[in-house]
């Protein structure tokens, strides 16, 4: 590969010949080669809308002259759509306010920018990385800002979206399976019937509540940090900038941004990405638990619960023929634990806060990001290749029933608990129902056993 030599204020340095960056992104791909992991695509493309809706307001305040507005507005624009993703190659590990990427940013779009209007690419000339595409901003305002851009526009678009769709999918099998009686479950052990509508009416109200919780943090994730630079307190930014970008940036997300309340409270602290995270983790439980149940309950087909029959996507395992392995509520549950991992690292993250600044916003930013992804592919294929080829075995719900020990519980009502409970014992050392041990010990008349054992079957 071709490169071109390039100086810095640390010196001489050798930069690709088809980079768009210069000298201080290369110094960081050199230098901080960690783990291979980069930025996201919703992350560069929100990082590209700040400095494009910046380099329009910089324009219109008369800070930055037209000609080279237009073309770092253009260039910003080509960030946004995706077309220089392959020029953002910096880790996640790198330096801890994300300036490497910021700057990454700024040496991209000033390269491009210096080649739309004189044909060469890179360099600091006409268009400087600093003095014109980071014009009234510092890498401490906007970083925490592509945050909360990237979660916010990523929640909003993609995730709600999904978790609608399980939604859904779950009220309409709670519809589907309402006539269906089966043996409800506690501690593992048989439990009082219920309908299986009525369990997946829980699952669906658990997804509700899991989008309730995420929503709630669009309050804290919509104030931007944008206006407070280094430290704050908006040093060499125009009082106007911050809240003109903002008014730009919500219009093209069409997500409520506002200019933060307090900047030394957005900058020095993390706690909007804490709070979105601490959510998207309780959906992660949720799921969690939703998976094993449906997993559970489609166990078998002989040997299990075998109350649901789960689409078969996998059929046969590499050495058990006709095996049919529950493939979809398996993703979902390492999914989940993706997440739940994923808040840790997001909560030591928030940790990393010190005076004016926190110095883990990479590492918060990435893991933030992916759990909002994997949670939102996870739901849809949740819905979309299980929830809604899910049938049920009504017959093995009804043989579970009348099966269950558990029976004896409709008869304390008119035999007493203590009664029931050696009725129990009998029935399970002798291996007979409820039904039976009673009939035959001739302890209640047929018409008092069917009265009792009517009220098994729960109201809708």
């Amino acid at each position: 590969m071709k490169q071109r030599k390039e100086e810095d204020a640390l010196g001489a340095i050798f930069v690709p010949e088809d980079a768009y960056f210069g000298a201080q992104t290369q110094r960081a791909i050199d230098n901080f080669p960690v783990s291979g992991l980069t930025f996201s695509a919703p992350f560069i493309r929100a990082l590209g809308l700040v400095k494009r809706c910046a380099a329009t307001v910089n324009r219109e305040l008369n800070l930055l002259e037209d000609h080279l507005a237009e073309a770092i507005h253009a260039a910003a624009q080509e960030v946004v759509d995706g077309r220089l993703d392959r020029q953002f190659p910096l880790d996640i590990f790198q330096t801890g306010s994300g300036t490497s990427t910021n700057m990454n940013a700024n040496e991209v779009i000033a390269g491009r920018a210096n080649e739309i209007l004189t044909g060469r690419r890179g360099g600091k000339s006409p268009v400087h990385p600093n003095d014109h595409v980071n014009l009234c901003q510092s890498s401490n305002d906007v970083i925490p800002s592509v945050i909360h851009i990237a979660a916010l526009e990523e929640i909003n678009k993609q995730l709600t979206p999904s978790l609608a769709k399980l939604h859904r999918s779950l009220v309409k099998k709670s519809r589907e399976f309402n006539d269906i009686i089966k043996i409800g479950r506690t501690h593992l052990q048989d439990a009082i019937p219920v309908r299986l509508g009525q369990e997946f009416g829980g699952y669906a109200r658990q997804i509700e509540l899991g989008m309730e919780r995420i929503k709630a943090a669009e309050g804290s994730l919509s104030e931007l940090a944008l206006g407070g630079t280094a430290v704050g307190n908006g040093v060499n930014a125009h009082p106007e900038f911050a809240r003109q970008v903002i008014a730009l940036i919500s219009a093209e997300t069409e997500c409520p941004f506002l200019e933060a309340e307090n900047h030394f409270e957005a900058q020095a602290a993390q706690d909007a990405a804490m709070e979105t995270s601490g959510a998207l983790k309780t959906l992660a439980v949720s799921l969690s638990k939703i998976a094993n149940d449906i997993r559970w309950l489609a166990s078998g087909p002989r040997c299990g619960l075998g109350e649901l029959n789960l689409p078969s996507l996998q059929p046969g395992s590499s050495i058990m023929p006709g095996k049919v392995n529950p493939v979809i509520p398996e993703v979902v549950l390492q999914v989940a634990a993706q997440v739940i991992g994923n808040d840790a690292a997001v909560t030591f993250g928030c940790h990393g806060s010190s005076f004016e600044l926190n110095t883990m916003l990479p590492v918060i930013g990435h893991n933030l990001l992916q759990s909002i992804s994997l949670l939102n592919s996870a739901a849809t294929l949740f819905a979309e290749k299980c929830v809604d080829g899910i049938s049920a075995n009504a017959e093995r719900c009804a043989a579970n029933i009348e099966q269950s020990l558990a029976l004896a519980t409709y008869l304390v009502p008119l035999i007493g608990y203590d009664r029931a409970s050696e009725i129990a014992k009998e029935a399970h050392a002798a291996g007979k129902t409820i039904r039976e041990v009673i009939l035959s010990g001739n302890l209640l008349s047929e018409a008092k056993i069917e009265e009792a054992f009517s009220k098994i079957y729960p109201a809708p």
